[in-house]
């Protein structure tokens, strides 16, 4: 029977948290024609001359509070994620990691695939919701490598699953762990993105021209800010949530022209109206990393406190728990 090569795909983390090794990743990443979108040459100046230079310091700081012993979290889930998905789908798959930025590379992983000959591979982006510059560059960068191969097998794209039945029930299962009737309101904080590039998939028009933040349509199929809002009604739903006991929000803002409404202000928001118990959940995430451990639970966390609130946890990720591999295993072979 032919085999067919599965390969996850995530963002990426720096080597180490050394500043020079934060530095060369940040420069790798926001290079990326699809993060910054600006010509060649002035993208280069920026990064290099100035958001590396002076970011370096600073996140070389926070990547090493969210070190494990074992290396960065979001490299240790996703190896985890790789090798019980690998036992689950059995030898007729072979389970490979590529991360777009950073090591394990894309290109090693597409290389060993390429040398396999399979009859077929999976490429399936870690990111629940599309987004230009996270899927859409993971799918580009992917595709540009095997273009230039001799036997270019079939090819399976899964480009979002945030409305998958297993995924929904993956992280409303964890929400449920943690009780969430104990607390007076839950959070759902997603990834930020800069207006321009939600806007640009509907033909540069702003979200309120569309309906974004209360329904999915035909002209909001890719926006990001529609598909993060769908993702908190589904989890809402199952979890039979009221809808005045959550709200959906956007961490890790550049600017203040990033989706709003903005996290950090939202969790500082409930703790001044007197709050003293927040749930907070990212499904933006299928892996705990940087943005949910020092992010979310170390500096969000801090926010609440000092303004009031007495209880504050964050809702692990899916991680490589059992419900999400099942879930991962069904989106593969569906």
């Amino acid at each position: 029977m032919s085999r067919i090569a599965v390969i996850l795909i995530n963002t990426g983390t720096p080597d180490n948290y050394s500043k020079s090794a934060v530095r060369r990743y940040l420069k790798e990443f926001l290079c990326d024609k699809r993060v910054i979108t600006m010509s060649a040459l002035k993208r280069k100046i920026l990064v290099y001359g100035v958001i590396a230079p002076l970011r370096a310091p600073r996140s070389a700081k926070l990547y090493r509070k969210a070190w494990t012993k074992d290396g960065p979290p979001l490299l240790v889930n996703s190896l985890s994620l790789k090798e019980k998905l690998q036992a689950s789908l059995g030898e007729n798959f072979e389970v490979l990691l590529g991360m777009r930025y950073g090591n394990p590379s894309l290109k090693i992983a597409l290389d060993k695939a390429k040398k396999s000959n399979y009859s077929k591979i999976v490429l399936l982006p870690l990111f629940p919701q599309y987004a230009s510059s996270t899927t859409g560059s993971c799918i580009e960068a992917a595709l540009r490598h095997i273009q230039s191969w001799n036997n270019i097998p079939e090819i399976k794209i899964i480009n979002r699953f945030y409305n998958y039945k297993g995924f929904i029930n993956s992280f409303a299962e964890n929400i449920s762990n943690m009780q969430p009737g104990k607390y007076e309101h839950i959070l759902f904080s997603y990834h930020g993105l800069p207006l321009s590039h939600v806007h640009q998939t509907h033909h540069n028009k702003p979200c309120n021209l569309f309906n974004c933040t209360e329904e999915i349509n035909e002209k909001n199929s890719y926006c990001y800010n529609a598909m993060c809002y769908e993702t908190t009604r589904l989890i809402a739903k199952a979890l039979s949530l009221r809808p005045e006991s959550y709200t959906t929000s956007f961490q890790s803002r550049m600017s203040k022209n990033w989706l709003s409404p903005f996290s950090d202000k939202i969790v500082k928001k409930k703790a001044k109206e007197g709050i003293k118990n927040l749930l907070v959940v990212s499904p933006s995430f299928v892996s705990d990393c940087l943005e949910t451990i020092v992010e979310i639970d170390d500096n969000y966390k801090h926010i609440f406190f000092e303004n009031g609130g007495e209880q504050f946890e964050m809702v692990p990720s899916l991680n490589d728990s059992k419900s999400w591999i099942e879930a991962l295993r069904n989106i593969v072979l569906g």
